[in-house]
């Protein structure tokens, strides 16, 4: 998953890095390549993938992905982005083969119009496409009508895939209607495939994985008609609460909805908002961990860790090293302030942070029982203030509770998981039912 919160420029073209600004609520005016915001979140890039030991690539086992079509839109394509088992930048052309975007050296974005706009057939039929080898980092885009990318010269001298924002209203794809499963299916590893919330909610779309054993895994996704519904329940929350729940809500020039902004997504266009929504939460958490455990299960080697406020770090047992108060962009990332990992840090730290991150983010943590973390069930999730409202209600409209909606929606109590991954060893189909599971 590639999270947009920390926002970095990955191409070597500073020039196209801009703050993003936009109207409030937010309303698509889409641009052209000069409009483009290129982070390194919305960019694929070639990467160095070493076999490990010994081991060589054996013949390709091919991947199906089956598109089931329960749209009742318009025209639907599907575009394949990730890199191939050399790490090279690749795209599905429409004959079956990969295309290898090739900035030519350009430092400006060059679009890209080669034939990967791989067209859906109709409502109540099923598309298949074959992969043509092993991808990791990847992409499958569902769009209704088609997305616009680029490439441009990458700090390394080799050509990155600029992709579709969802952050930025003026990125050349704004006004498309569009969602993405992500994947990585590898010879050693097999596949692993996820459907995410942690940006944004955007084309709904369920996935159904066929591995060669013939063992199926099913995530249902959300329900059709989703978007409207969760857009209304922002706003009713927004009107309780006085917060800007109602903002994260994406429209067309008609006001008609195209996707929903996770509130860490959100800041990025926002940056203050509710920057001291969890302020007082996070003083009384401090206050009451300061004369009683707190302990993480760490749900490994570890075991249980018990930990304490001292001043202004919470501290572990066996802990290389503390954790400072969060502020709100902290908790809704999961990946900056005290939940950032660093090089170097031990195992009881990497198993630390996920779950600290998580008991924040779902406000457990003054709940009773909260004292240990993970160990109460979803049902407690999201049901203190402040707490995230973003993710409580895309939840509540997952057909079956699955899907990740931050990127530690896997913490769980054993026997738990909210995450919404298919994995598995030789995969033969990844079907996709675009529109929503029929009832």
């Amino acid at each position: 998953m590639r999270g947009f919160f920390n926002l970095a420029v990955a191409s070597a073209t500073a020039f196209f890095a801009q703050t993003i600004a936009a109207p409030m609520p937010i309303v698509v005016t889409p641009g052209d390549k000069g409009d483009l915001i290129i982070t390194q979140e919305n960019t694929v890039n070639h990467t160095s993938n070493a076999l490990p030991p010994n081991m060589t690539i054996k013949e390709y086992s091919p991947l199906t992905i089956s598109l089931v079509n329960n749209f009742g839109g318009s025209q639907l394509y599907v575009y394949v982005t990730g890199n191939d088992p050399s790490g090279a930048v690749v795209m599905l052309s429409t004959d079956g083969t990969w295309y290898y975007p090739d900035a030519a050296g350009s430092q400006v974005p060059v679009a890209i119009t080669a034939n990967v706009a791989n067209p859906m057939n109709a409502q109540g039929q099923t598309t298949e496409i074959t992969l043509p080898d092993y991808l990791s980092s990847g992409r499958i885009w569902i769009a209704e009508g088609e997305l616009q990318f680029f490439t441009v010269l990458a700090g390394d001298g080799t050509s990155q895939l600029v992709e579709p924002s969802a952050a930025n209203p003026s990125d050349p794809s704004a006004a498309v209607n569009w969602g993405f499963v992500e994947f990585t299916n590898t010879e050693a590893g097999g596949i692993y495939a996820n459907i995410s919330f942690v940006d944004f909610v955007g084309l709904v779309t369920g996935m159904t994985l066929t591995l060669a054993s013939g063992e199926t895994q099913e995530v249902k996704g959300l329900s059709s008609g989703a978007i409207a519904t969760i857009c209304q329940e922002l706003k009713d929350q927004a009107a309780a609460d006085g917060q800007p729940w109602d903002q994260l809500c994406v429209t067309d020039a008609s006001g008609n909805p195209l996707r929903i902004l996770a509130p860490n997504l959100y800041q990025s266009i926002n940056p203050t908002a509710q920057a001291n929504y969890y302020d007082d939460y996070i003083e009384q958490v401090w206050q009451k961990y300061t004369n009683e455990d707190l302990t993480i299960n760490t749900q490994a080697d570890a075991g249980s860790v018990a930990c304490r406020v001292n001043g202004d770090e919470l501290t572990c047992a066996g802990d290389n090293r503390g954790y400072p108060r969060p502020t709100v962009a902290d908790i809704w990332g999961c990946n900056s302030g005290p939940f950032g990992i660093q090089d170097g840090d031990n195992a009881v730290h990497q198993a630390v942070v996920p779950r600290l991150c998580a008991a924040f983010f779902r406000t457990t943590l003054l709940l009773d029982g909260g004292n240990v973390q993970p160990s109460l069930s979803s049902d407690s999730y999201y049901t203190a203030d402040p707490t995230n409202h973003y993710s409580r209600i895309v939840h509540k409209y997952e057909l079956d509770g699955k899907g990740y909606t931050f990127s530690y929606d896997d913490v769980n109590p054993d026997g738990e998981n909210q995450a919404g991954v298919v994995a598995g060893l030789q995969p033969q189909v990844l079907q996709l039912t675009v529109g929503g599971f029929s009832s």
